[in-house]
């Protein structure tokens, strides 16, 4: 047989490696430092993953190399630096990780991954080629060589992968993945990428292992942007530059693009106010660098859903027909990052600013018919889901003149815009004549959508539109015609601040209720000749009565909180008329409000149960309602406050100021100004400037606190029907001034709190103050009435302070039996609020009382010794550690709870029962607490404890 011709093949050259991939980019300068994002990384770069995953634009690249280029976060770093281009990759410290840079491209497969992987690792560990690192996807037993290799190493290898989510083949990655898990924790990767991610991070997240920095973590803050700015030349006033980060969400690569443009218009802060997404240099980088990389279907359900601010999964599905909407719109807010997720259930999702501008930019391009029938789905939905107003404004928005009138007549008091900021959107198309003349009704539709757009001379203007045919109806229907006239009037004059209006308009439609409803105070008469425009009395059924009494009564609620009243009883009416007739925002409305001010009279339990109820109605609903969670977060705060949860209290009070605008008061500086205080929630910004008085106090700075006081006093000084509220401050202030030492001051802001008639809290405050500087018997005979009828109607706290002042002075006097029947009733009344402060925070008097109650016998024995406790706690003296430490030989943990029993009636037999104990143990630990306490009975180990602040 001949002999084949054997012709041999070479292999195909690799192509060569770029040094570009493996060094870190530079970016486009100038770059602004970001210490805290530097941070997160250094913390992150600890453990074996850190993940910097966001859309295009979120400046991922340019965080990774400028932490690389500055070997971390730098104590010398501070924000607003430029980040120089030093090139300098030295690891400076040897124990820290010697780092490896590689840059994942488009298309590359696993040998060419693999290729830039062994030359990055090669680079960090070493090695030569030929090593355990091989140049292609490894075998496993090629794996297990290079496992090994790593955890043998001196020291750790940091790999910085950059835009990872580039790699299309899940079987790249996964030699990764197993060096990750045997490498003994020597191998961490710091990773940038968009979405897509072919990694475990599922079990990473959930071993603690995996730390994520988000777009929520890349956006600029206000400082930031600031500095971005100023490194631009572009420098802003800070009220454009925070409208700059809202409207681009603090997104890097909109800020860089702005930054660049701003520079060159003639009016910066006027350009800023119209910077949109559909501005062509924003438009052409969302298109190309977002939008492109979605597919078809991805960006229709993007288009789709820009129709409406926030989406959910059964409103994405009634958008686009598919039913996989939901588990869309999660993986493009989870691995896409188009979407942010509100934090409720069901989740709901809202488009990025700029985003949604371009999307809706989009949608209005497409045929008239085509977007009529989004909206049409819309209204549709809404209707069905509870959410009228948006409902209506879809309805308008279509066209459908019939489902536009349905909705405003049957859901007009969920009609009305309780929130601050308006809703702008454009208006809709007027109905046509004919419609109008048919079914008025449908103008009062137009006057209330636009009313709650913030469009009041419209809405007006489609008010009087609709009036003009009011005559021609047949009375029923002319009846309750003019009571919706009457209710948009009041929305009107509300959303106006026109008060004595909203007054009158509120008198207009109570007048309208049966003889036989229940009765509602209506605060102002109303004016002469109102009547003739107002419909005919005793029209509407049970269910238009509960109507009218939840409307009002919220409306006349908040015009008298705006004036700075405390209608605690008109919003409790309020929501439970809002609740038996099913209007839950009416009912959000109130529920907040009432939990506020019923906090403030000390009905803790009822107060915390409606905050608690206001704040799980906006996430089960897609609302955002910022200020009623505000009120809310309040009223826990002070809840806790009075309950002596400092820190609870504080929590709280963080989550409340943001939602008030009153966070200037909150950021810790005593000397900010007083714009703090709104004026348009002048209740809430007393009452938080209240709370952080006593907070400032409690952590030793009462001039601070003072401070506070003072201001939120002088903020109400014009405003007549705040005499409540500034009776509680000017109490607490001279309280605090007392405590200082200056009583004389004290006793002047005090003045005439003893006549008669005069406000209880400042009665009570000023006894206090007299007995403080020693005249008992002018305390006394200051000391209103706390058991009189008329003090239920106190506020609580105030009347447990009277009531402790009067346990004092009776032990004073020497008649220790009536101080402790005092004692014991004023525990009858805190017990069921847990109202401790009073006690915990009182003067040393009254913790001594306390202590004698437990001797004498108490049905409060556990709350007395808790807040005997407390009080020492509270008290400038030595701590129960320091006490302990100061004995020759210290109480065990053991010895102090017996110790806390000895304080009972209880004998040694019934303390072994209760610790279930050995009655011979229960008398070993009391002989030693003897000798400890240097005392020979047990009323004397006791008192010896108190001294020492041991129980």
């Amino acid at each position: 047989m001949p002999e084949q011709n054997r012709v041999r093949v070479e292999p195909a050259p690799e192509p060569p490696l770029l040094a570009s991939r493996l060094t870190p980019a530079v970016p486009a300068e100038p770059v602004v430092a970001r210490p805290r994002l530097l941070r997160r990384l250094d913390e992150g770069s600890a453990g074996p993953v850190t993940l910097v995953a966001a859309p295009a634009g979120w400046g991922k690249t340019t965080l990774l190399a400028s932490w690389v280029r500055l070997g971390g976060a730098p104590p010398d770093v501070e924000p607003g630096a430029i980040v120089p281009d030093s090139g300098d990759l030295s690891v400076s410290s040897s124990d820290t990780p010697v780092s490896a840079w590689m840059s994942v491209e488009a298309g590359d497969d696993g040998d060419r991954l693999w290729a830039y992987l062994a030359a990055a690792l090669r680079s960090a560990t070493g090695s030569a080629p030929g090593g355990p690192v091989p140049d292609r996807p490894p075998r496993p037993d090629q794996l297990e060589a290079l496992a090994a290799t790593l955890a043998a190493a001196d020291r750790p290898v940091l790999l910085i992968l950059d835009d990872l989510h580039r790699v299309a083949d899940p079987a790249a990655l996964t030699g990764l993945e197993f060096l990750l898990r045997h490498a003994g924790r020597r191998l961490r990767l710091v990773i940038g990428a968009r979405a897509g991610l072919h990694l475990p991070l599922h079990r990473l997240r959930l071993a603690g292992e995996l730390t994520e920095i988000g777009p929520d973590e890349l956006a600029f803050t206000d400082d930031e942007v600031a500095d971005l700015l100023t490194a631009h030349a572009a420098a802003l006033p800070a009220a454009a530059v925070h409208r700059l980060r809202e409207r681009t969400g603090g997104w890097p690569a909109a800020l860089r693009i702005a930054a660049l443009a701003v520079r060159g218009q003639p009016d910066p802060e006027r350009w800023v106010g119209q910077f949109g997404g559909d501005q062509p240099e924003i438009a052409g980088y969302l298109h190309e660098e977002v939008l492109a990389t979605l597919d078809p279907a991805q960006e229709d359900l993007l288009r789709r859903t820009a129709l409406v601010d926030t989406v959910c999964a059964d409103l994405a599905e009634a958008l686009t027909g598919r039913a996989d909407a939901g588990q869309a719109l999660a993986d493009l807010a989870g691995t896409g990052g188009l979407l942010h997720r509100e934090d409720t259930r069901p989740p709901w999702y809202r488009c990025e600013s700029l985003l949604a501008d371009l999307l809706r930019a989009d949608l209005a391009r497409l045929p008239a018919d085509q977007l009529r029938e989004l909206h049409v789905r819309a209204a549709d939905w809404y209707a069905g889901a509870g959410r009228p107003a948006d409902g209506l404004r879809h309805a308008l928005a279509a066209g459908r003149w019939d489902l536009a009138g349905d909705l405003f007549v049957a859901h007009w008091p969920e009609l009305t815009r309780y929130d601050r900021d308006p809703v702008h959107v454009p208006a809709p198309a007027p109905p046509p004549a004919e419609v109008i003349r048919a079914d008025p009704e449908v103008a009062l539709a137009c006057a209330a959508e636009r009313a709650y757009a913030g469009d009041l001379p419209a809405a007006t203007g489609h008010l009087r539109a609709a009036a003009g045919h009011a005559a021609g109806l047949p009375v029923p229907r002319r009846d309750r015609f003019l009571r919706l006239v009457t209710a948009l009037e009041l929305t009107v004059a509300r959303l106006a601040d026109d008060r004595a209006e909203v007054r009158a308009a509120a008198a207009r439609l109570l007048s309208t209720r049966p003889a036989q409803a229940t009765p509602t105070r209506v605060p102002d008469s109303p004016p002469v000749g109102a009547a003739s425009s107002a419909p005919t009395a005793g029209g509407g059924g049970a269910a238009d009565d509960l109507d009218l009494r939840a409307f009002t009564g919220t409306a006349l609620g908040l015009v008298e909180l705006a004036d700075g009243a405390l209608p605690t009883a008109r919003f409790v009416r309020a929501r439970a008329a809002a609740r038996e007739a099913g209007r839950p925002r009416a009912e959000l409305v109130a529920a907040s409000r009432a939990a506020l001010l019923l906090a403030v009279r000390g009905e803790l339990r009822t107060a915390e149960q409606a905050a608690r109820d206001a704040l799980g109605m906006p996430p089960s609903r897609g609302w955002s309602c910022r200020l009623d969670c505000g009120y809310a977060y309040l009223a826990l705060a002070v809840v806790a406050l009075l309950r002596d949860q400092p820190e609870e209290a504080t929590t709280n009070l963080a989550l409340a100021l943001p939602a008030l605008d009153a966070a200037g008061g909150w950021g810790g500086n005593p000397e900010v100004g007083d714009d703090w205080l709104t004026v348009d929630e002048p209740v809430a910004a007393a009452v938080a400037a209240l709370c952080r008085a006593q907070l400032r106090r409690d952590s030793g700075d009462p001039a601070a606190g003072q401070r506070l006081l003072v201001r939120a006093r002088e903020a109400l000084a014009d405003r007549p029907p705040t005499a409540r509220l500034t009776g509680l401050l000017r109490a607490a202030e001279a309280e605090l001034r007392a405590a200082r030492g200056d009583l004389d001051s004290a006793r002047e802001l005090l003045a005439g709190a003893a006549d008669e008639g005069a406000d209880p809290v400042l009665a009570v405050t000023l006894a206090k103050v007299q007995l403080l500087a020693g005249d008992a018997a002018a305390a006394e005979r200051t000391l209103p009435d706390w058991k009189a009828p008329a003090a239920t109607a106190w506020p609580l706290p105030v009347r447990l302070e009277a009531a402790l002042l009067d346990a004092v002075l009776a032990d004073r006097a020497g008649d220790g039996r009536r101080a402790g029947r005092v004692l014991e009733q004023t525990l009858d009344l805190a017990g069921p609020q847990g109202c401790r402060r009073v006690f915990t925070h009182a003067e040393p008097p009254v913790r001594d009382l306390l202590a004698a109650h437990l001797d004498a016998g108490t049905a409060h024995f556990a709350l007395v010794s808790d807040l005997v406790r407390g009080a020492g706690q509270s008290a400038a003296a030595p701590t129960a550690a320091g006490a302990r430490s100061a004995l020759d030989e210290p109480l065990t943990e053991r010895e102090l709870t017996i110790l806390r029993y000895l304080q009972s009636i209880l004998s040694n037999v019934e303390i072994a029962s209760e610790l279930s104990l050995s009655v011979n143990t229960v008398k070993t630990h009391v002989r030693n607490i003897y000798r400890k306490l240097d005392a020979t009975r047990r009323r004397e180990a006791v008192r010896r404890a108190r001294e020492l602040r041991l129980i």
